[in-house]
């Protein structure tokens, strides 16, 4: 069995330059799927380069979808107008939930006989929610191995779309994505009602946006119930810009609040992407934020202060905050973030088994962490990244307290960030 590198950071004290973002992941793969569905030809630039955008993009191509890499991270995508021409085929779709999720609505609802797969971690993944709601209008969807979980055989189904669709929202938002995405395919009139609280509801913004910039405006009533018109039909913009990544974004607003003065190029107050409100959640614990139209900068606060904050609009930038609790006077709790257990690891269960290592004092709930920092970091901890691409980048920022650290599997990044430990290399100074 092969041992996995490990990367040894150095201790710094100060990070000061500007960084410019990878794309989106979540808008980069909506964004290559709806233009896949839609009629006409899509340009898109600033696509995500990343694991998960390639087994979106390996799985269009399966279907028939011509695409053409004309430039650097720009794909030219000529859509199908709703009907995938390959009505057979087998996807193995690594640990891509923002590939996985929406592909299984699509398929579901193409009249095509499909499997789905990947690695084993996806095959832990809970996507019962999104089978269920799948079935209830019709769909042929099995589990081959675990009730309620990857890996999923599919069908062709008489659909019936009469009776408002009931999906839970507690569990994930890419359920509610994935379904709102694909029901234009059926050209029947679809009403979706959430069952529970929805969390994560920024990302359902920018699904909605995205649908609406190709042609498909859904209504919303609250954030309970959706209708998407009959004959709904996804129309090319013809050319879409993919915006920074907010989630990425939070990393290095980190390093300017915890040691210096960072900015980050490619997203802006107006972003689309909830995770831009990392910027404030930062500012309430005393960094100084300064907003331009697609830029955000972070400069170090005198000291960072302990909060405590419902995080259900920050799902992911969430995860940030808990390592850079260990900089602040007191105790931070995050709440609201029982999503993190259906991740790509059990997130809570990770962030605390690894704090621990640097010296915390974790408590931590069903939806909950409380993270209470030590008085000196423990030096040359060796973190474990549970194939996170967030956990790793989440615990670069440790060597900021001027202590080694060194990561384990530091290449998990490639889910989402590639050169992430690169970039971070170039703006921390010892």
């Amino acid at each position: 069995m092969s041992t996995l590198e490990t990367l040894r950071l150095a201790p710094a004290n100060h990070a000061k330059g500007h960084i410019t973002l990878p794309g989106s992941k979540s808008i980069s793969n909506r964004t290559l799927l709806l233009a896949a569905l839609a009629t006409g030809i899509t340009e898109i630039r600033d696509l995500l380069a990343s694991d998960d955008t390639s087994r979106m993009l390996e799985a269009l191509q399966t279907l028939g979808i011509k695409l053409d890499n004309f430039a650097e991270n720009a794909w030219r995508v000529t859509g199908c107008g709703g009907n995938f021409s390959v009505k057979q085929a087998d996807f193995f779709l690594g640990n891509a939930g923002t590939a996985f999720r929406p592909l299984t609505a699509a398929l579901a609802l193409s009249s095509g006989h499909f499997t789905l797969s990947g690695v084993p971690r996806m095959h832990e993944r809970p996507i019962a929610d999104l089978v269920d709601a799948l079935v209830q209008v019709g769909a042929n969807i099995q589990y081959t191995q675990n009730t309620g979980f990857p890996p999923l055989k599919i069908a062709p189904a008489k659909l019936d779309l009469s009776k408002p669709i009931k999906i839970r929202g507690d569990v994930s938002s890419q359920f509610l994505t994935a379904l709102l995405m694909a029901l234009p395919l059926t050209q029947q009139q679809a009403t979706i009602e959430v069952v529970g609280e929805l969390i994560s509801k920024p990302y359902i913004a920018i699904t909605l946006n995205l649908m609406e910039k190709f042609g498909v405006p859904v209504q919303r009533d609250g954030w309970q119930r959706f209708t998407i018109a009959a004959n709904s039909q996804y129309v090319s913009p013809q050319q879409i810009f993919v915006e920074g990544d907010a989630s990425s974004a939070s990393y290095f607003l980190a390093a300017g609040a915890i040691a210096g003065d960072v900015r980050v190029d490619g997203i802006g107050k107006d972003s689309i992407q909830g995770d831009v409100r990392f910027a404030e959640a930062i500012a309430m614990m005393g960094a100084h934020i300064t907003y331009a139209e697609n830029s955000i900068s972070a400069t170090k606060a005198i000291k960072l202060k302990a909060i405590d904050l419902d995080c259900n609009h920050i799902p992911d930038a969430a995860m940030t905050l808990a390592v850079m609790a260990l900089f602040a006077d007191g105790t931070t709790t995050l709440r609201n973030i029982a999503s993190w257990r259906v991740k790509e690891t059990d997130r809570i269960a990770a962030m605390a088994t690894e704090l621990r290592k640097v010296g915390a004092t974790v408590e931590e709930g069903a939806d909950f962490i409380k993270v209470t920092p030590p008085a000196q970091l423990i030096p040359n901890a060796s973190i474990d990244t549970y194939d996170d691409h967030r956990m790793a980048m989440c615990f670069s920022l440790v060597s900021l307290g001027n202590v080694p650290i060194t990561i384990n599997d530091p290449k998990c990044v490639s889910k989402t960030f590639p050169d992430y430990f690169l970039r971070f290399s170039e703006i921390v100074q010892p």
